[in-house]
């Protein structure tokens, strides 16, 4: 019997694989102890955002009665089952993971105590922040002889609690707390004299205090249990004209508060009659993911755990490095006027986007800022300096996504400041999502309008840009500027049609643009010359795309990947995928740029993305790949990939298996971490040395 070619990687397996890939981090004993815990606030954050939106996907489907889908890569159902699975097996693991790093901070004299490990000192202590800082912050609900269970909040932890009498065992009751984790912190640290550190959590906290809650009942037991309900985060749009497009989106969030269940999880502890009460109050007896967990949930939380210990518990900071053609007080718009300049965060300092656009906010010459913004920090010094532009008298246009997932609130909030502040606000395109990352900056010389660009593969966020790994290429190439001009042309007026010769943009030309590089391959391969592609991308997940792939591969073109999250292409199968090679690197920064290089017959074509290759990006987004025309910025890249190929440290080899394996290092070869190299790579050019010592 012959086995039939696997072609595609369930595309939610390969995610849940790419989070096994963050607990690794975890599990790993040579990182820093701390950083260790952070890797399980990652994960569990990641596992959140995954039933919220991937199997609120999966629900809908099996609820319309969907047999099959390209887009899941199995039916529906069976999709469901090999999530349960999957999920029971990384909690597990989960679990296995955390008690180990439990050990560890013992060890190194941090210990995570509960309510009944307190000395007498820390009672007194937990006695007065309860009293002073968390009562006045909780409101139970007594549920027993409600008509109406009580609504439960997406994702916010609850404590379900128990009382009983045991003279009278029918003199019982229930009650629910909500655990303020959204205004206070998950973890308070205790005072100590001997050096060693004590923290407890929040919901330790409410259990110290539960008699003093229910202090005018005369309860011999109160015991209380952790539950967390998460529901589909997926917003449904109203399609009523008479409303703007901020009301339907705040009403879809209102939506959202209350989507369906799509997991549910509980203390394995809770005694089965209550279980039970607050599953028929929910009506969930029949929902798939219902499961057992420990005393404690959102470890999303851990990843704000305070820095306690020694400072070899954590990762050393590496200072940004400040780009070498870049000075302090020098003119960036001078700079970029005689030359491009690649910055790569977060080895590259943010401030130089910054300091940009501040320049431009204070510059005479300077008429025009305009710029989309997708995502941006909570106190954003992007948007503060378009303000302070639009004072200044500039003309500041700004594409703002609202539908921006997750951070749909935030945006509203940024657009309404912008709007207050005199800005032109274009709430993106009717349908499609504005997720290219665009700045464009009109300045007068010699009565002579200039115009200077930034295109990026992230958003404008200096926040994330510490621990993001994104490229952004400024530049005055006016091939490029009046391409980005016709874009936010577009932007204003959606009904003109541009084509563009330089940058390629999706909906309508990336696809095929990117079909005709991979051709030209294909074509020179069969001719016998040389061929290959290097590709960095964190999901590829498009079938058509992934097909042109494995043709490439089958003409002899050989292609090199990193893609960091889901990759649903099965490399190294004969007669399919034996000249793909795909890696994944998960380590301290979050690896996020998208680059392509292709070898084009020796004449290579360099390119920078905000598009991984799924099909809302190629299809039903507006994004944008840059190319690179400076031969030292090309150099630089093919000289980044190359890192990140070599990678024999934190590089899993992404197979049919999905197993995750570590790329091993031949005894003869140097240790090789892809992103301490580039550190060394940036630090080097900024100092003059050049490239890695």
């Amino acid at each position: 019997m012959v086995n039939k070619i696997v072609k595609y990687v369930n595309r939610e397996m390969s995610w849940l694989s790419f989070n096994e890939r963050v607990l690794q981090e975890a599990a790993d004993p040579s990182l820093p102890l701390l950083e260790r815990l952070k890797f399980l606030g990652i994960f569990s954050s990641n596992q959140d955002e995954f039933f919220s939106v991937r199997v609120g996907t999966v629900h809908r489907m099996i609820d319309a009665g969907v047999k099959s889908s390209e887009t899941i890569g199995d039916s529906p159902k069976k999709t469901m089952e090999l999530i349960h699975k999957r999920v029971l097996q990384l909690r597990d693991k989960f679990d296995e993971v955390f008690s180990e790093i439990e050990k560890e901070l013992q060890k190194a004299n941090i210990f995570i105590i509960n309510e009944t490990e307190l000395t007498q000192q820390q009672q007194e202590f937990v006695r007065e922040y309860f009293i002073s800082k968390v009562r006045p912050r909780l409101v139970p609900v007594m549920f027993r002889e409600l008509q109406k269970f009580p609504y439960l909040k997406n994702q916010a932890i609850y404590l379900a609690v128990a009382m009983y009498k045991y003279r009278d065992p029918q003199e019982f009751n229930y009650a629910l707390i909500e655990v303020p984790a959204d205004v206070l912190p998950r973890f308070l640290p205790l005072p100590s004299d001997s050096g060693t550190q004590y923290i407890i959590m929040l919901d330790d906290v409410i259990r110290f205090g539960l008699s003093n809650i229910f202090s005018i009942f005369d309860y011999d037991s109160i015991s209380a249990y952790t539950i967390k309900l998460t529901r589909d985060a997926e917003l449904d749009i109203e399609d009523d004209v008479m409303k703007s497009f901020f009301e339907k989106i705040s009403e879809g969030l209102k939506q959202r508060e209350r989507g369906e269940p799509v997991r549910f999880v509980y203390d394995r502890e809770m005694p089965e009659d209550l279980l039970n009460i607050i599953l028929d109050g929910l009506k969930m007896k029949n929902l798939e993911n219902i499961v057992p967990g420990g005393r404690y949930h959102n470890a999303r939380d851990f990843m704000n755990f305070p820095d306690v210990g020694d400072s070899s518990l954590l990762y050393e900071k590496n200072k940004p490095i400040r780009h070498p053609d870049l000075p302090v007080n020098r003119s960036i718009l001078e700079v970029i006027r005689s030359k491009d300049v690649m910055l790569c965060y977060p080895y590259h300092s943010f401030d130089h986007m910054i300091d940009l656009l501040r320049e431009a906010a204070i510059d005479p010459n300077v008429t025009t800022i305009k710029m989309t913004l997708y995502r941006v920090a909570k106190n954003s010094n992007v948007v503060n300096a378009l303000i302070n532009a639009v004072k200044n008298g500039k003309s500041v246009t700004v594409v703002i996504e609202l539908q921006a997932r997750f951070d749909e609130m935030a945006n509203i909030f940024w657009t309404q400041k912008l709007e207050e502040a005199g800005a032109t606000i274009i709430d993106g395109v009717p349908g499609l999502k504005v997720h290219a990352k665009l700045c464009k900056i009109t300045r007068m010389e010699n009565d002579i309008p200039v115009t200077y660009a930034c295109i990026g593969t992230g958003n404008f966020n200096e926040s994330t840009a510490h621990v993001y790994s994104d490229h952004a290429l400024l530049t005055s190439n006016q091939a490029i500027t009046r391409e980005v001009k016709d874009l936010f042309d577009f932007f204003e007026h959606t009904y003109k049609h541009i084509s563009y010769d330089h940058l390629i943009v999706a909906p309508h030309f990336m696809r095929n643009k990117i079909y005709r590089l991979i051709n030209t391959e294909i074509r020179n391969s069969k001719a016998g010359k040389q061929a290959y592609m290097y590709l960095k991308m964190n999901n590829l997940v498009d079938r058509r795309m992934i097909e042109k792939l494995y043709e490439a591969s089958q003409a002899g073109v050989k292609v090199r990947m990193v893609t960091r999250g889901i990759c649903s292409l099965v490399p190294g199968v004969k007669g399919l995928s034996e000249n793909i090679e795909v890696t994944s690197i998960v380590d301290k920064y979050l690896e996020h740029s998208r680059v392509f290089i292709f070898c084009n017959d020796g004449d290579e074509k360099y390119f920078i993305s905000s598009a991984d290759w799924m099909v809302r990006n190629l299809d039903r987004r507006v994004e944008v790949a840059v190319p690179v025309y400076d031969r030292s910025i090309q150099e630089e890249l093919k000289q980044f990939m190359e890192i990140q190929f070599a990678d024999n440290t934190k590089a899993r080899i992404i197979n049919k298996e999905q197993d995750n394996k570590y790329v091993k290092r031949k005894r003869s070869s140097k240790i090789r971490r892809a992103q301490d190299d580039l550190y060394k790579l940036f630090s080097n050019k900024a100092s003059g040395k050049g490239g890695m010592e």
